[in-house]
């Protein structure tokens, strides 16, 4: 593999695809592990908002909580946190400046969640204080009415259509509540359009006495979240949709998933062009060891030892490079966990440098492409090495 031959060009080709490979190898660990660290952390930034388990009706919009198995769930001692969700459309105004939004009506557990603060921009998480409601608002919300959380007199005025109303006054059409704002928070474009409040001031404006949206539920560290969701799921039937964190979300993991395999076919076949180089470098080797090759089958190598013997050339370069380039590409994710070496380039984003989360199947995957991409091109310049072997012989 490293002896000088007599065509200099060979050893120039194979160092190519070496460098080739090794790149190509290093490239595909760092784009997998940088992917997984945006899944990581975009799951991070919506625990905030989106509940381990989220139960909803399969159809319509509420459904009636006070049920036998939905009150031994709630009082589970695996459960940390469970709350009663009244959601729904609103018409929301603020000095006359009108929004269309989501008000979102949560019961006490709600709150208990430890990084909800986290998504404060101004104000407070605070829905109930001396006997008052209080709204906390999307920053979709704030920007577009321009509200001022901390003017004291400033009321959002929350409109719902009634079922049934007075058509020659349009104003009766609606049910209306007042509430303060005490709050901005931004958990992400899904949730920033909404107006979080206590879901008693939500009931009396959707007059919605009993139903409820839907119920969210988080657990206590070490809970095994899939076998409470299949349990859950036997126990309800189906009329109700058991969703997890990730299923609330599809539409954006879809998405990050199709990018990441986008990326990763774009890789591969910069790795298939870097391996087939391979082809070329054994076939002028081919043609270096003519005599070498003829010397041996006259001492009694049969077909096979030589293509044995260029297939395992060809492993070998592709195997060190792939190996390499693993190596490289750990120490890359390793210095970019560390420091933060690759900035997001924005000030304004959530995260300052990518994020890197490092899995072992990745690695797995990146030797197996790289393995059957080698394999195809050593078995091509393998089958090359025997052809005109009997011209040669006759020739010497």
């Amino acid at each position: 593999m490293f002896s000088r031959k007599k065509i200099h060009a060979i050893n120039v080709i194979s160092g190519i695809s070496v460098v080739g490979v090794l790149i190509g190898s290093a490239a595909l660990v760092i784009i997998l592990s940088v992917y997984n660290g945006f899944e990581v952390t975009i799951l991070s930034l919506y625990s905030n908002f989106s509940p381990e388990i989220k139960i909803e009706p399969r159809l319509g919009k509420t459904f009636d909580p006070n049920t036998a198995y939905i009150s031994t769930l709630k009082n589970d001692p695996r459960v940390f946190s469970f709350t009663y969700v009244l959601q729904e459309k609103a018409l929301i105004k603020y000095d006359e400046k009108p929004f269309v939004g989501t008000i979102k009506g949560v019961s006490a557990g709600f709150l208990k969640s430890p990084l909800i603060d986290s998504t404060i921009q101004t104000g407070s998480f605070t829905l109930r204080s001396n006997e008052q409601d209080y709204a906390v608002i999307g920053s979709q919300v704030q920007g577009s009415l321009g509200i001022n959380v901390h003017d004291k007199f400033s009321t959002l005025a929350i409109y719902s259509p009634r079922q049934a109303g007075n058509n020659n006054d349009p104003l009766s059409e609606f049910n209306v509540r007042l509430v303060p704002p005490a709050g901005v928070f931004a958990a992400g474009e899904e949730f920033d359009d909404m107006v979080v409040a206590p879901i008693g001031f939500v009931r009396d404006l959707l007059n919605q006495p009993k139903n409820v949206s839907s119920l969210e539920i988080n657990f206590k560290t070490g809970t095994d979240l899939d076998a409470v969701q299949e349990s859950i799921k036997n126990k309800l039937g189906n009329s109700f949709v058991v969703k997890s964190r990730r299923e609330q979300n599809t539409e954006l993991y879809k998405t990050l998933n199709y990018e990441r395999w986008f990326i990763f076919m774009i890789l591969t076949f910069v790795l298939i062009i870097a391996i087939f180089n391979i082809i070329g470098s054994l076939t002028m080797l081919v043609i270096d060891k003519k005599k070498d090759i003829a010397i041996l089958t006259s001492l009694g190598a049969d077909k096979q030892l030589i293509q044995g013997i260029f297939f395992f050339e060809g492993m070998m370069i592709s195997i060190s490079g792939c190996i390499a380039g693993v190596v490289l590409g750990l120490g890359f994710c390793i210095l970019q966990q560390t420091f933060g070496l690759v900035k997001m380039g924005s000030k304004m984003s959530i995260i300052d440098a990518y994020p890197i989360s490092l899995r072992f199947t990745d690695f797995v995957l990146v030797f197996l492409t790289v393995g059957v991409i080698a394999i195809i091109a050593s078995g091509i310049s393998a089958r090359l090495s025997i052809k005109g072997l009997d011209d040669i012989k006759q020739d010497l």
